[in-house]
């Protein structure tokens, strides 16, 4: 499958942006605002004039017109100790919607997410192994149905479709033929000759990396270094505010790292910290695993099972921390996953717990937090790639 960068009208400039009171800017100028109000929650007018270097008078133009879009609303006045009360400025969820496609190697699921991201519906599929034309059969009719689920007035509003996928799937196939679909032909094309929308491409870990930039909880720090551990694990990479996703979209292919397992042999990270191979040990010694791709939660797997995973996982993962923070000088990663949060948080304190046995002779350790957006990490990011093509700054998809 041919997986070309999807051509974009936003800016693609990382870091801090500046927005200009030159005339014929105002498209540039209102994503900024949209931009600096997602990443900060409600602001005042002063707040956005000091932050984006706007005048206030140009702020007050842009504000008014994205209220009249229905993209922005007005909160309570908040009094302080002197002068006019403010008023803060936020999104309005109804402002836009988008929808979202996660193809795994399990399971494929398609949301409708609103101009916050917060997910309103959801179509799901399971199988042991992703059809092409079974996916793209699901994904055409999940975007019928959930289209249909958008209030009539706001279907003008459905912003486009991303979809969120490994890339080079057919890498993992048990038979040189059963995967050759994907090879040949191209999944976003086709999905897009069924729509009207604008449809857009990204590798499922970079989405989740996306995800955890733009809509995670807190500070969001300028620089990290992103693991996705799903059927396989992979990563992400954020430099100076901005999604790094090199030439081909397939930077940051953490999983692909070589590391040492438990006997000293040189394999890929991926052979050892991904969930798949959980999955294996779970079904060895009788276990269920079914339910591991029917949801994050409930798994019926022993605790031994899964400490004796988490146990090599985290080993792998904190020797390609290691080799990624020699190239990068990166002081902080983020793990995320499709697993149960008591499961995710085992593997973050034992990646700690290397790390601190580590060498890191010439360099500077990291701190390893466990990412904010959960299991959904994924799908949300690929819902994001068209809300930030067309409404946001700085940010690449």
């Amino acid at each position: 499958m041919k997986v070309p960068r999807e051509p974009s009208d936003k800016a693609d400039a990382l870091g801090p942006i500046l927005g200009t009171n030159q005339s014929g800017m105002r498209a540039l100028n209102e994503r900024l605002v949209l931009t600096m109000i997602r990443q900060n929650g409600a602001l005042a007018k002063s707040e956005i004039a000091r932050m984006t270097g706007l005048t206030p008078q140009t702020v007050s133009v842009i504000i008014r017109a994205l209220e009249q879009d229905g993209l922005l609303l007005k909160g309570d006045p908040q009094r302080g100790r002197v002068g006019q009360p403010s008023v803060p400025i936020r999104l309005n969820p109804e402002g836009a919607y988008v929808l979202g496609l996660l193809i795994d190697r399990r399971s494929a699921d398609m949301v409708l997410t609103d101009f916050k991201g917060a997910i309103q519906a959801r179509r799901r599929i399971t199988f042991t192994a992703p059809d092409f034309e079974d996916v793209l059969r699901f994904a055409r009719h999940a975007v019928t149905e959930l289209r249909a689920l958008v209030p009539p007035a706001g279907q003008a509003r459905v912003a486009g479709l991303g979809i969120a996928m490994p890339f080079r799937v057919w890498d993992w196939a048990t038979t040189p033929t059963a995967m050759q679909a994907w090879r040949d032909r191209d999944f976003r094309a086709d999905l897009a000759l069924a729509s009207d929308l604008p449809v857009f491409l990204q590798n499922d870990a970079s989405a989740a990396c996306g995800a955890e930039l733009v809509f995670g909880t807190g500070t969001q720090a300028q620089d990290f270094l992103y693991f996705y551990v799903g059927h396989f694990i992979g990563g992400g990479l954020v430099l100076n505010g901005g999604l790094f996703d090199g030439p081909t979209g397939n930077a940051a292919a953490l999983g692909s790292l070589s590391v040492l397992d438990r006997n000293g042999r040189p394999r890929q990270l991926i052979e050892l910290a991904s969930l798949v191979v959980l999955e294996r040990a779970a079904t060895g010694q009788g276990g269920a695993n079914t339910s591991m791709w029917d949801k994050a939660e409930g798994w019926d797997i022993s605790q031994a099972t899964q400490e004796d995973w988490v146990k090599e996982a985290a080993s792998g993962i904190a020797q390609a921390v290691q080799a990624a923070v020699a190239v990068t000088d990166m002081r902080l990663v983020k793990i995320d996953g499709w697993m149960p949060a008591d499961l995710r948080a085992q593997l973050v304190a034992r990646v700690r717990d290397c790390l601190q046995q580590g060498e890191f002779k010439g360099v500077e350790p990291p701190v390893v937090q466990a990412g904010t957006m959960g299991p959904d990490a994924r799908v949300i990011g690929a819902a994001s790639q068209p809300l930030l093509a067309r409404f946001m700054s700085g940010f690449s998809v």
